[in-house]
């Protein structure tokens, strides 16, 4: 179990922020791991959006409406302390010959700023949100990216670049056939949905996933 301070608190959007921590000493972890994180008495895990050669710890945490620990890190300021354990879980990249393809919905893409900070390149990388301000991290991922899909179901700037629909409508209509390594980062009914399209539209491909709640 590690402690650590807050150096920041910024606001993502009206529905998110982020919060960096100074990375405790021996702590290691690869991009796309979690960890689980205490504070106030209530604990979650979160994807580290950080890249293993990162000093600070960057955890990207969607503002639940009613969540006792989200509300409560939204207040939390520069020198407070939380505690956390860790690292968790096996969603790191695995390159591979099969191109990879990214998706992503809302805060779901944490890991893929990890993965692309530690080095992640040519991949596509989809990104679900509803309007253009959800889009975090696009600035830091998309001149990493091979193709940068932001894919937006509310009512989008006509100037934008984007897709309008669901990740799974680009899956369905825009994804060229092929065999990929899919990496899924979100909502348990888009990884569901989402496989399901992989087993028909994209057979031999492999899935990795990860779900937020």
């Amino acid at each position: 179990r590690f402690a650590a301070r807050v150096t920041a608190n910024r606001p993502l959007s009206a529905n998110a922020f982020e919060l960096a921590l100074v990375r405790p000493a021996g702590f290691g972890f690869s991009a796309g791991q979690r960890l689980r994180l205490e504070y106030g008495g209530a604990e979650r895990d979160y994807s580290i959006a950080s890249a293993p050669t990162e000093t600070d710890l960057r955890l990207c945490i969607r503002r639940v409406e009613g969540g006792r620990l989200s509300t409560s890190l939204a207040q939390a300021g520069t020198g407070d302390c939380v505690t956390f354990s860790g690292p968790q879980g096996y969603f790191t990249f695995k390159p591979s010959s099969r191109p990879p393809v990214f998706v992503a919905t809302g805060t779901g893409i944490a890991p893929f700023r990890a993965m692309a900070g530690a080095g992640a390149r040519g991949f596509t990388l989809l990104h679900g949100v509803e309007t253009p301000a959800d889009l975090h991290y696009r600035d830091f991922i998309r001149p990493r990216a091979g193709a940068y899909v932001a894919c937006l179901s509310a009512s989008p700037p006509a100037e934008l670049d984007h897709f309008s629909g669901w990740v799974t409508d680009y899956l369905r209509r825009r994804l060229p056939p092929g065999v990929y390594d899919f990496y899924l980062c979100g909502r348990r009914d888009m990884i569901r949905d989402a496989t399901l399209l992989v087993d028909e539209r994209f057979p031999d491909s492999l899935v990795y996933s990860e779900t937020f709640y």
